[in-house]
């Protein structure tokens, strides 16, 4: 019986508390020149430079590792034909980042109707200016995006008041987080129903550029657009023309087309625009909680059960109860005569 072979690829910063991983595991950390060398004979793929596309570079022609997972929600970056085309099965890190994007798009709101971001930007000028508010309870807000993290947001929102409708890839007429839930054809027949849009969706080819010149040109004038899923699900140029235009009154972006954002772009300049980079989901502690996360499936790997979080790699995302076991080379973690779990589908 052999240890797997685990490959993590790190950028400036390496994994925390790394030691319940090495426990299980050959370990080798590298950074992305020698990322390509490190892949032939690995077993597994710890992707914690989530932000890296490294390895459809370095991905070999004859096919990788069997697993790879990605220390981010998002699995955008890992979808090349190589391994989508391949068997290599894909985990990402559902169950970290949900309840602090919640929390996070709840402030963003509450900022907004009780306009913090002006009383910041006056205490810093020295400048008394009365103001009214708004309410929060009774606005509606529209959460395009219905897997954890939509519903994470739609659960909180709901306990202050706020009216919450979702718009998914199919449509219910109701769900127990989201109420209505609307097919993703009708988002622009549903966005000027809304105070709140709040983008939580994955990115794919059906959801990038969703957010475009005629998306905005459906909203309210007084809503606010909030952005804590990927960049490219808003065409930046327009929501600037928009923006500038005063239509949507406002938005908090902390996902963008390029990161970090250009100092050259006008988002850091519109007044209301609030920009985070790319923070909403790092609640102290988060890194640890990556780890341990990733050292949960390693076991499971080793021990032949269900891994969690696995991502149907056609469709950009972890369905709802989709578990596989990994396919293993023979004694990586069982006996040589131990049954072989079955492939997964492509």
């Amino acid at each position: 019986m052999r240890r797997p072979s685990v490959v993590v690829l790190h950028g400036e910063d390496r994994p925390p508390d790394t030691a319940s991983i090495e426990r299980l595991a050959d370990v080798r950390y590298v950074r992305e020149p020698d990322l390509a060398r490190a892949l032939p004979g690995a077993d597994v793929v710890f992707v914690w430079d989530f932000l890296s596309d490294a390895l459809a570079g370095a991905w070999p022609d004859t096919g990788g590792p069997r697993w790879v997972h990605t220390a981010s929600a998002g699995v955008d970056r890992l979808l090349f034909p190589g391994i989508v085309d391949g068997d290599t099965v894909v985990t990402n890190s559902r169950g970290v980042f949900e309840e602090p994007i919640a929390e996070y798009v709840l402030g963003l709101v509450l900022c907004f109707a009780k306009d913090l971001h002006t009383t910041l930007r006056l205490q810093g000028e020295r400048r008394w200016r009365h103001r009214e508010t708004e309410r929060v309870g009774g606005k509606r807000a529209l959460v395009v995006g219905t897997g954890p993290i939509g519903r994470a947001i739609a659960r909180r929102l709901t306990a202050v008041g706020v009216r919450v409708e979702g718009v998914g890839r199919t449509g219910r007429p109701a769900d127990p987080d989201l109420g209505r839930v609307h097919p993703a054809e009708l988002l622009h027949d549903v966005l000027g129903e809304a105070d709140y849009v709040i983008l939580a969706a994955p990115l794919t080819p059906a959801t990038r550029g969703m957010i475009d010149a005629a998306a905005l040109a459906r909203m309210r004038p007084t809503a606010r657009l909030i952005n804590v899923g990927r960049g490219p699900l808003v065409v930046e140029d327009d929501l600037v023309a928009a923006l500038r235009a005063g239509r949507p009154a406002g938005a908090a972006l902390d996902v963008f087309e390029s990161e970090p954002l250009p100092g050259t772009s006008p988002l850091w300049e519109l007044p209301q625009v609030i920009v985070s980079p790319h923070m909403s989901g790092d609640a102290v502690g988060w890194r640890g909680e990556l780890v341990r996360l990733f050292a949960d499936n390693l076991a499971r790997h080793r021990e032949g059960r269900p891994l969690r979080n696995v991502v149907d790699k056609r469709l950009g995302y972890v369905p709802s109860a989709l578990v596989f076991r990994t396919p293993r080379p023979e004694g990586v973690g069982s006996c040589p005569q131990s049954p072989r779990p079955p492939r997964p589908p492509t």
